[in-house]
């Protein structure tokens, strides 16, 4: 999942979040396959984590705990 942040004065609904409401400046979790979607709109939306961040992020944390139990 990538995160983007809602930049917008005012709250919003958004339908592909499950008609969730979102608020100034609140950071949301989107699905990778929709991120363009969202920070293409650059007056409404920007990037807080790319797709596949969280999963390259998570493999490096776990490479290190490996090598770490190695020694």
């Amino acid at each position: 999942m990538a995160r983007v942040r809602y930049l917008g004065a005012e709250p919003v609904t958004v339908p592909e979040l499950g008609d969730r409401l979102i608020e100034p400046d609140t950071v949301v979790e989107v699905p990778d396959e929709r991120f363009e979607g969202y920070v293409c709109q650059t007056a409404t939306w920007e990037s807080v984590e790319e797709p596949g961040m969280k999963a390259a992020a998570d493999a490096k944390k776990a490479a290190r705990a490996a090598k770490g139990a190695d020694l």
